[in-house]
């Protein structure tokens, strides 16, 4: 499934890219390719971050750790690592591809500025 994904090239090159914005605020983008696992089965370690102007991590999508989400009374186990980091909040995340990644993590990145900027 995963193996047929046509935008992990384009996440895998922007490895390492920090994105600064006009408002101090910046983007940091990590991913490469690990053998797939039960945690991570798309075979992608991953980290999309925005921090604001003193450095403080307000957004991430990654699945470096394991996370607990909140128990659901007849829900299953998750097993994968995605999630998302909202301030002092993690959420389940569900990773379908490199390029509905980027998607997410830009849309919730514009979301966030807009509200900064009414502010």
């Amino acid at each position: 499934m995963f193996a047929d994904d046509e935008t992990l090239k384009d996440l895998l090159l922007l490895n390492g890219e920090i994105f600064p914005m006009d408002n101090g605020f910046w983007t940091k983008i990590e991913a490469y390719q690990v053998i797939a696992t039960q945690h991570i089965p798309h075979g992608v370690k991953y980290s999309l971050t925005l921090h604001n102007q003193n450095n403080i991590r307000i957004l991430g999508f990654d699945n470096a750790h394991r996370f607990k989400p909140k128990k659901k009374k007849y829900g299953a186990r998750k097993i994968t690592w995605d999630h998302k980091h909202q301030k002092t909040e993690v959420l389940p995340y569900e990773y379908e591809t490199a390029g509905q990644l980027l998607e997410d993590f830009w849309i919730a990145v514009n979301k966030i500025m807009e509200i900064k900027y009414e502010s």
